[in-house]
């Protein structure tokens, strides 16, 4: 299957911690990195998520928000610390590219936001995804 969805990082569940009608499941990236995605029970079972299965975590470039630095005191779980590669400017938005331990994402953002930043190649970034925007695929 191929996938418009540009960020598909590897990583491996480590835990799965079920609720009502939804799920955390916490990966561990192929880089280090942990990440937490919230989906439905049913998607946990039709997947067959438990502990050590190998998955993919989707993220659409829109999904992704970008800090200078880390945040403190803010609801979203996902801060992934990495170094700007590449940004591609236009009138309304810019695709920003960053490099992070294991992977590359791509963020879509406004390009007054870009500016706003001073968002160029070799900047530090932290990405910000929140945990229902994670989806899953079994690898």
């Amino acid at each position: 299957m191929t996938l418009s969805i540009r960020n598909q990082l590897p990583g491996t569940v480590t835990t799965v911690t079920p609720g009502e009608a939804m799920a955390t499941v916490r990966i561990r990236l192929d880089g280090g990195q942990d990440l937490t995605a919230a989906i439905t029970l049913e998607s946990i079972a039709e997947l067959g998520l438990t502990q050590g299965s190998p998955v993919r975590a989707l993220v659409k470039s829109t999904e992704v928000s970008l800090a200078t630095a880390p945040v403190q005191n803010v609801s979203i779980r996902n801060q992934l610390p990495g170094t700007v590669t590449a940004v591609a400017t236009g009138a309304a938005m810019a695709t920003v590219k960053i490099a992070v331990e294991g992977g590359v994402l791509t963020s879509a953002i406004t390009a007054d936001a870009a500016t706003d930043l001073a968002l160029v190649a070799g900047a530090p970034v932290v990405a910000l995804i929140k945990s229902t925007e994670v989806s899953l695929a079994t690898a």
